[in-house]
């Protein structure tokens, strides 16, 4: 083809289903929004799959398929994933899932549903628990429940291929109840359903077998599982890839789709930017010599290079990809044309789900406000094409200026420092977020695309923002170091990290780290400097750390710092700082404690907004705005949410 992605772009036949190209989307979009909820709500969900699909997916494996979870009752399930009902049962499924599927087969795609119930909630092979983080007990499935469950099973898969899907794949990953079965860590019956590996295997295979049967030949049959089991005690790669292979030998599955994590480990099934692109694809190895079939893989497959690499040396024949979607949806049009410096990459924040599922916050993604916006589509060219100043080139000011200069506006941008990027060029100095830049790249190579006037080592005053006769100024400073309520901050030994970070300052072998920061710095910081040789101690105000990290990211840091020798202190505010010590107090019971041999002492205690040009130039300067960290700091997926609206505005 001659754009470098001959693999990627080759066709396959997976099953019965013929697809264009070797990239497979599987669900994400149900934060976007929920196909069985409003219309409105289907609508949003329909139409981000449907672009998807048209920029050059191949398959589209979007509808995560909650099974009908039998329960007594009163009884409420909990959990992340914990579902009362199903939804092939919903007397609009066919309805919602028949247009899911007509809009992704419009553009070119298959378009298949997973099966999905949820281990523990409340249902399981036994009592035991499948890791040490979840701690309800469940119920323990007796034969007759078990029955129960293959039935719905083969009404599901049949109620599916009514609706007009190409296919079906049983979802025996992610503490799902099949992998329950499946694993010896969670499966230890004593009948026929456990045990021994052929009686662990017996409720997948009736299942599958009564799923063929019913759904009959022209229909694609597949399995997602974790390649081994991150818990002590699970299966390991060898014993993943005899339950591939056996349902493979009976020919229960036309493919198998491999995935690595947990809920909630290192590494979580919904993997952060520390890991390396490509993630675990290499280790699809025994599986090859197990299967004469398909492999689908998905886990950090960033981008469509590394997706071209994994097929190339044979690790996969189709590979999975989501949030590099969320990051830019016409990323596999522009890779096919040629234009890979033209796709927004993702930086593997993880936003995409922990605002939602943590901060209870809208869908976003961090890197592309377009995400989750294709009902409405693209921001409209403006009639009238006005003159913007924006001051400042962090994230706020770089995708402001994009999007109005993408509007038409003729847009000018003051940055202070010699570069652009702001605090984000900060956060890339911490271990494995030097992908962060590739970001700013992008939006550098997006604003010069534009002809947009950046202007760096260029500071903004009153005088000379006004001189310059604009019609808009967005003021977009961002912020400084905030210097908390302690006493003895003026000690030598006392830096902020963000003069850390910048170099120059010189620590001592025993650092503690003040925190009051919910989110992910210090956590990242205590591993840069554990990896520099230096005894970390964070001292966390709040009862766990980093209370808005995500689970699917928290996981990835703790066991970093775990391995660095990093040491938590929680509940305990820091109320002065001396020599060789911090005085303490508990947050809840007010008692007095001490942090001894301090060395150094490293604040991680947030920003505050540097303001003061807007003040100045408030009632003074037409079409004023303030926005990003300068408003009130906060992370970079705000400040691209907030540029997005402004920009929608002007």
């Amino acid at each position: 083809m001659g754009t470098g992605y001959d693999h990627l772009f080759r066709p396959l036949t997976v099953g019965d289903m013929k697809l264009r190209n070797r990239v497979m989307l599987p669900p994400h979009a149900s934060a976007v929004g929920n196909l069985w909820g409003t219309e409105a709500e289907a609508e949003r969900n329909i139409a981000y799959w449907a672009s998807r699909a048209n920029a050059g997916a191949g398959w589209i494996d979007g509808i995560t398929g909650f099974i009908e979870n039998p329960l007594p009752p009163g009884f409420e399930p909990t959990g992340v994933g914990a579902m009362k009902h199903g939804v092939f049962r919903l007397p609009h499924y066919l309805e919602r899932a028949g247009a899911y599927a007509a809009a992704v087969h419009a553009e070119g795609a298959a378009a298949t549903t997973q099966m999905v119930i949820q281990g523990g909630m409340p249902h399981a092979p036994g009592t035991g628990l499948s890791g040490p983080l979840i701690n309800q007990v469940p119920h323990a499935l007796d034969r007759d429940e078990i029955r129960w469950f293959v039935k719905e099973y083969r009404f599901s898969a049949s109620q599916a291929q009514k609706a007009g899907l190409d296919g079906v794949e049983l979802h025996a990953n992610h503490d799902d109840l099949m992998e329950w079965f499946l694993s010896p860590l969670t499966n230890r019956r004593e009948d026929a359903y456990g045990g021994s590996f052929d009686r662990r295997m017996r409720f997948i295979t009736e299942i599958l077998t009564e799923i063929r049967d019913v759904t009959g030949p022209g229909f694609t049959i597949g399995i997602r599982m974790n390649m081994s089991e991150g818990e002590p005690g699970g299966y390991d790669l060898e014993g993943g890839a005899a339950i591939a292979g056996w349902l493979a030998d009976r020919k229960l599955v036309d493919y198998v789709h491999l995935v690595m994590g947990s809920p909630w480990g290192d590494p979580s099934y919904i993997q952060p930017h520390h890991y390396p692109d490509g993630g675990w694809a290499a280790q699809t190895a025994a599986y090859r010599r197990a299967l004469s079939i398909p492999i689908v893989y998905t886990g950090r497959i960033t981008a469509p290079d590394v997706a071209e690499r994994a097929l190339a040396a044979g690790h996969a024949d189709v590979l999975g990809m989501a949030r590099a979607h969320f990051a830019d949806g016409e990323l596999l049009a522009k890779a096919k044309a040629g234009r890979t410096a033209d796709i927004r990459p993702c930086i593997g924040c993880n936003e995409c789900i922990s605002r939602r599922y943590v901060e209870n916050l809208p869908f976003a993604c961090a890197v592309n406000p377009d995400a989750g916006r294709e009902v409405e589509g693209r921001l409209p060219r403006v009639a009238e094409p006005r003159r913007l100043l924006v001051v400042g080139g962090g994230p706020a000011g770089l995708e402001l200026a994009m999007r109005a200069a993408e509007r038409g506006h003729r847009v000018s941008l003051w940055e202070a420092a010699d570069r652009l990027g702001g605090q984000v060029r900060l956060a890339a100095k911490l271990p494995t977020q030097e992908g962060f830049l590739d970001w700013i790249e992008y939006l550098e190579r997006r604003l010069a695309q534009l002809d947009v006037d950046v202007r760096l080592n260029h500071h903004a005053d009153t005088d000379n923002v006004l001189a310059a006769g604009m019609d808009m100024v967005a003021v977009a400073t961002g912020a400084g170091a905030r210097w908390p309520d302690i006493e003895g901050l003026d000690q030598p030994f006392v830096h902020d990290v963000r003069a850390v970070l910048a170099g120059g300052v010189e620590l001592g072998r025993r650092v503690h780290v003040i925190v009051q920061d919910d989110h992910s710095t210090p956590l990242a910081l205590a591993d840069l400097l554990a990896g520099r040789g230096h005894d970390v101690t964070l001292l966390y105000q709040t009862p766990g750390p980093a209370p808005l990290v995500g689970r699917y990211t928290l996981g990835a840091f703790l066991a970093r710092l775990s391995r660095g020798g990093v040491r938590f202190r929680h509940q305990a505010q820091a109320l002065a700082i001396e020599p060789g010590c911090i005085r303490l107090r508990n947050v809840f019971s007010f008692q007095e404690e001490a942090a001894e041999d301090v060395d150094s002492v490293v604040l991680a205690c947030g920003s505050v907004a540097e303001a003061g040009l807007y003040a100045d130039l408030k009632g003074r300067q037409r079409g004023l705005h303030l926005l990003g960290d300068a408003f009130a700091p906060r992370r970079i997926v705000f400040a691209t949410q907030q540029a997005y609206a402004l920009a929608a505005r002007l």
